[in-house]
């Protein structure tokens, strides 16, 4: 049900973002991962006949924890669901019948993602905790445990072709990320069903990602190697990339089990890809011939498709993240699932894109007017998206509606490092973490001053994570901004880099340099080092039982700007961890950051 722009409120706004994580399509019909922010669970839905039901039971929520931010949650099986169980992390067998998940797994000490299911075999990414963090790639049934890859320290999409005999996978070393430099790695069945030596089949300068199998056994991948992630094939008995638009056709593999491509033959595909920022779904033909669909939405995730139809997690700058159903004939789109109603259209602030010279580069994001009057030129909110290696998409996101709606304009950036834009763009953070991003949030806020749509001297920025980092250095090396809010921001990066997860070992690395031999530069560019340069109000929200930015980085800053007499305060919440998850938290944090820019405004 929508409702006056009037009476949007934080809550409303909170629990308009259902997400949907994956899609399956198979013989049983069309299923999907669900997460409602109402419980904070994620359920599998199944779709048929037009009807749609839910096969979680209670007690249950489907979701892995690989590598921390997780994917590949579930896959089907030839009678039912493999899935993986948020509380323990082990794979569960699910028929659809309606009787209870049957436990596949009993290693308490090991997480599981990514999952396959081919011919009885559960294929999977396995985390093991002992004393170090180990991954492999196994092979699991009822009875046994096979382990099909091992010694490189990361592994990622473990794919057989259809008939058994070629299984292929993507893997990484430290200290690269997914997203810089993997290796496509296959090995193929021997006649006594054995498998055979492991083959490198691309390995370059290179990231990539999603490899797939066609019909005849054929191996395709994304690769960026030249410059964009592309889709590459062996085709003629080479390696080369098959024929695609110059631009990104996948986002930053932080979570496994992504599906924004398919290789349906030799040159064919269907396919989801970036322009400006937005996002296009097509299906090239060997032909050449593109065919396009569903052009009202602007991005496309967990693509599947039967004889008839294309489907698809989709959203687009007037309605949230939907199921769809797309007939490859009449183009007709059927919504399954999602999509609701959140405002009247009219009174929607649609995405428009921006770019602007930023430092010796420029950047890109969207900007969203304010939709409700002020005197003068509205105040401005900069959205800084965490990763940092992420990306933000034009699409309906309800708590930017929510400021909107109070007359703010909001800027949300794709600075420079952001995925989506090819990877000299996403490679123009290495070593300037704190600075390029910096930057590029101070820039936006110039651009659109200079072209008349806000008020320079009413800008915030705010951001969570690595957004919270950028935030924080805005603040205390630019005066840029009124204030500010760091949503379980990073303050301390060397702190951080020392109590990270495997998966982003190295990733600071890469962003600022060695904690030791640049020392000098982690100085400069640790916000707590610089509370005393900050000199307007900000806002803190953390989780009690976050492990990544620990709560006690957190008080130390809001502690030390309060020490300098800076009006800062701080909203701890017991049950949270990194990144909100909770309704009445969510919607909590969301009013609290409202009403402390309302009050700088003196409103």
């Amino acid at each position: 049900m929508s409702l006056p722009a009037a009476e949007f409120s934080a809550t409303q706004a909170v629990a308009a973002g259902t997400d949907f994580a994956e899609l399956k399509v198979g013989e049983h019909g069309v299923f999907w991962n669900e997460f409602r922010p109402a419980d904070g669970a994620c359920r599998i839905w199944h779709w048929r006949d037009h009807q749609a039901r839910c096969l979680t039971p209670e007690g249950f929520s489907v979701r892995s924890r690989v590598y921390e931010y997780g994917g590949g949650s579930f896959c089907l099986s030839d009678e039912g669901l493999v899935f993986v169980n948020e509380q323990d992390q082990q794979v569960y067998l699910q028929a659809l019948d309606g009787s209870l998940p049957h436990r596949l797994t009993h290693a308490d000490d090991r997480r599981y993602g990514d999952v396959q299911w081919h011919a009885g075999l559960v294929l999977a990414v396995e985390e093991h905790h002992g004393e170090q963090v180990e991954h492999r790639l196994v092979g699991l049934t009822a009875e046994h445990r096979q382990i099909l890859a091992e010694g490189a320290d990361f592994y990622a999409s473990p794919t057989l072709s259809h008939d058994g005999c070629r299984l292929a996978w993507i893997e990484w070393d430290r200290p690269a990320q997914p997203w810089t430099v993997t290796r496509l790695m296959c090995r193929e069945r021997e006649p006594s069903g054995a498998w055979g030596a492991v083959r490198c089949v691309a390995a370059q300068d290179e990231s990539l990602q999603q490899p797939r199998f066609d019909e005849q056994g054929r191996l395709y991948c994304l690769s960026d190697r030249d410059g964009f992630w592309q889709p590459w094939g062996e085709l003629d008995g080479h390696w080369q990339r098959l024929p695609a638009a110059s631009a990104d056709h996948a986002a930053a593999p932080w979570q496994l089990g992504a599906s924004t491509w398919l290789a349906l033959g030799p040159a064919s595909y269907l396919a989801s890809w970036f322009e400006d920022g937005f996002g296009e779904l097509g299906l090239r033909r060997d032909s050449g011939e593109v065919e396009r669909y569903a052009s009202a939405y602007t991005r496309f995730r967990g693509l599947a498709l039967d004889n008839e139809r294309i489907y698809a997690v989709a959203a687009s700058p007037i309605s949230p993240a939907a199921v769809i159903a797309i007939d490859q004939r009449s183009h007709a789109v059927e919504v399954l699932a999602g999509g609701a109603e959140v405002l009247p259209v009219e009174h929607i602030s649609r995405p428009q894109p921006i770019h602007y010279a930023s430092g010796d580069g420029s950047a890109h994001g969207f900007f969203y007017p304010a939709m409700q009057g002020t005197a003068g030129l509205p105040p401005l909110v900069v959205f800084i998206h965490g990763g940092p290696t992420s990306a933000c998409y034009p699409v309906l996101d309800s708590r930017i509606q929510y400021w909107t709606q109070r007359g703010f304009a909001v800027a949300d950036l794709n600075y420079r490092g952001s995925s989506g834009y090819g990877r000299a763009y996403r490679q123009a953070l290495y070593l300037r973490w704190g600075e390029c991003d910096v930057e590029d949030a101070c820039g936006a806020v110039r651009h659109l001053a200079e072209l008349g749509l806000i008020d320079p001297a009413q800008a915030f920025i705010r951001g969570g994570s690595a957004g919270g980092y950028t935030t924080l250095c805005a603040l205390a090396f630019q005066d840029v901004f009124r204030g500010g809010a760091s949503l379980y921001g990073v303050s301390d990066p060397e702190a951080l880099g020392r109590a990270t997860h495997k998966f982003e070992s190295d990733y600071l690395d890469w962003l600022i340099g060695d904690p030791q031999r640049d020392a000098d530069r982690y100085r400069q560019r640790t916000p707590l080092l610089h509370a005393g340069r900050i000199k307007v109000p900000v806002i803190f929200f953390q989780g009690e039982l976050d492990a990544v930015v620990v709560p006690g980085q957190t008080r130390l800053m809001l502690e030390a700007l309060q020490a300098n007499g800076i009006q800062a305060e701080g909203h701890f919440y017991a049950g949270e961890r990194h990144g909100f998850r909770q309704a009445a938290n969510l919607a909590h944090a969301l009013d609290e950051e409202w009403k402390f820019y309302c009050r700088l405004l003196g409103r």
